[in-house]
């Protein structure tokens, strides 16, 4: 794992230890396919290790232009197909976010490049990482790629990486 990603996980470990709680923005662009998918599988995650009182989660778009919109039909096609509900509404990031979450989780560079371009300060940059630096069996990606005009493999590979980066952070926020 790199090294900015280990600090910020130990962070988010450290105010859990302190506070009992932290949260987690999972990020893309238009915040209907890759972040709202991420959330709800990483809600399901931590369900299943009894942290689901103690992390919240959210996900947010860089683009607003589907504020209010359900996520992506196919989208939810396909992670219904593997138990996952997805019924988070897009909304775009806004700079607040760096005040009430722990870790904000892009999923390419576009996202981690402009959500520092929102981060006003050394300490807010610092909670941005990349979604696949949690990878475990999908080391070779260093993205989440954007399904959105992907045909339905593409959105199998999304969630076939995103489960398994979130049961690489699920683990990690459990030890």
């Amino acid at each position: 794992m790199k090294p900015q990603t280990e600090a910020a996980l130990t962070r988010v470990k450290d105010k859990i230890a302190r506070e009992g709680h932290a949260a987690i923005l999972f990020v893309c662009l238009g915040n209907i396919c890759r972040s709202p998918a991420a959330e709800e599988v990483m809600r399901q995650e931590l369900k299943h290790r009894g942290l689901d009182s103690i992390i919240t989660l959210d996900s947010g778009g860089m683009y607003a232009g589907h504020r209010g919109e359900l996520p992506d039909q196919r989208m939810r096609i396909h992670a219904r197909r593997r138990g996952y509900e997805l019924t988070h509404r897009s909304r775009p990031v806004k700079y607040s976010d760096f005040e009430d979450f722990d870790l904000i989780i892009g999923m390419d560079d576009s996202n981690i490049s402009s959500l520092r371009g929102f981060a006003r300060t050394e300490e807010e940059d610092a909670k941005i990482v990349r979604m696949t630096d949690f990878s475990r069996a999908y080391s070779h990606f260093d993205h989440v790629p954007d399904p959105y005009y992907e045909g339905a493999e593409g959105f199998e590979i999304v969630l076939d990486l995103l489960e398994d980066a979130c049961r690489s952070l699920a683990d990690r926020l459990a030890d």
